[in-house]
């Protein structure tokens, strides 16, 4: 008989979540003071940041006999983390540094982290500004969906109900930006060892459709040589009111490919990172009473030109198209067409093995996004979808956050999955989730 979660494991973790939290943001509020402080040498130095609650569960997950702890309890994600932000600037404006380090207790694991948010340091002069370091980078025109956006993503934290801020991970790379009225640029250089590949949802706490569910996994990332040097490229302008800009990148597929150790016995799966060279472009204006915007890339498999080998992804031809605009006061929405056009088809279909599900030639998504302000801006009712008119399958996230001051927020929404079991979101139809985010900021 299938049951909602456990009282006792939910009073349990409300406790032990809030009550950290509370003293985390506390403490740090009064060691900070919010005020900006003299460093040597004349630099201007501030620390900010936020503590903050953060948990997820399935309502009608079946506690395992085995499972310990909230992931036996049917929870996702279950911390809390802090934040901190230190910003220091030169008297004469031209240098910055900035970091956010952060510090977590993952109940679900039941271990405690610490990681680099961002950490990087920027140069400013005129027309040019360098930033050498961790940093969030994002290109491109749509609303969750990435075509020369080509920066590592974190697809675990986005599913399991984190703040979408954490759909996107640092990239340790040299951002090199020149801007002048005939035409900007700016580069993006990943250095060879420092590549980052995307978070997917592991197979730890997700469901998800596995052809080798008891073997091992290992990772192999790109070598560190020459050739393995991740490049970026945005070329932009303001034409006649358009916002236009050229992409091109040369580097890796960070969702990776799989493969097995041995194809006849295999005793482990490895995850690999085949290469990748991306060109697209993408334009952006207003009009027809709101803002309208379209993308396109092509993505080649320098790995697989012929679309032979079914653990590499084929070259693909990617689209959208996408209009936002205000439907009443407080009230906005927008509506984007995806698609990715799958090159080599036939050769496809021959390679892949028997008992795999089979993707098609075209994958399309239509996205919609509806938000609601209300009580002076301080509470928001918002909703987002995705639905593929081809594969069937739908994702949806609703979600109310409220505004308490301007320090103090919270959200409550949730992720469903649905759809045929072979469709991309329909393998994720066990992973429903609720989740709740609190955080106090200094």
């Amino acid at each position: 008989m299938r049951s909602f979660i456990s009282e006792t494991a939910l009073s349990r973790c409300a406790r032990q979540r809030f009550a950290v939290c509370a003293v985390w943001a506390t403490v740090l509020t009064a060691a900070s003071a919010g005020d900006d402080f003299t460093l040597p040498g004349g630099w201007r130095g501030s620390v900010h940041g936020f503590g903050q609650v953060n948990y997820s569960a399935r309502p009608n997950f079946e506690p395992s006999p085995e499972g310990s702890g909230l992931g036996g309890d049917g929870f996702l994600l279950g911390e809390e983390r802090i934040q901190l932000k230190l910003e220091a600037r030169s008297t004469n404006g031209l240098w910055s540094v900035l970091a956010k380090p952060e510090f977590f207790h993952d109940a679900v694991d039941e271990e405690l982290g610490a990681e680099l948010r961002e950490g990087y340091l920027d140069l400013t002069r005129k027309s040019w500004d360098v930033c050498v370091g961790r940093q969030i980078l994002t290109w491109g025109v749509g609303d969750l969906v990435f075509i020369n956006d080509v920066f590592p993503k974190d697809y675990a934290a986005f599913f399991s109900g984190r703040p979408l801020e954490y759909l996107k991970l640092g990239a340790d790379a040299v951002d090199v930006n020149f801007q002048s009225d005939a035409l900007s640029a700016e580069l993006v250089v990943i250095p060879a060892g420092l590549f980052t590949p995307d978070n997917l949802p592991p197979p730890s706490r997700f469901f998800e459709f596995d052809p080798f569910p008891t073997l091992p996994r290992e990772t192999e990332e790109p070598a560190t040589t020459v050739q393995n040097v991740e490049t970026a490229l945005r070329l932009y302008r303001t034409v006649a009111d358009t916002e236009l800009s050229l992409y091109a990148y040369h580097g890796f597929w960070r969702s990776g490919a799989f493969k097995t150790d041995d194809p006849a016995a295999p005793t482990s799966v490895i995850r690999f990172f085949p290469k990748l060279a991306a060109f697209g472009a993408s334009a952006r204006r207003s009009g027809l009473g709101g803002v309208w915007g379209a993308e396109v890339g092509y993505y080649d498999s320098l790995d697989d030109r012929s679309g032979t080998n079914p653990a590499i992804e084929n070259s693909q031809f990617r689209f959208l198209v996408t209009y936002q605009r205000q439907l009443a006061q407080d009230f906005t929405g927008s509506l984007e067409y995806y698609g990715e056009w799958m090159q080599d088809y036939a050769a496809y279909r021959r390679s892949v093995p028997a008992g795999f599900p089979v993707r098609s030639e075209l994958r399309d998504l239509v996205g919609l996004r509806l938000t609601k302000l209300l009580r002076y801006q301080t509470l928001k009712l918002s909703l987002f979808t995705f639905y593929s008119p081809l594969a069937r399958d739908y994702f949806l996230n609703p979600e109310i956050s409220y505004n308490f001051t301007d320090r103090l927020w919270t959200a409550l929404g949730g992720n469903i999955f649905g759809g045929p079991s072979s469709s991309f979101f329909g393998q994720l139809d066990r992973n429903d989730n609720i989740y709740l985010a609190v955080r106090y900021s200094f």
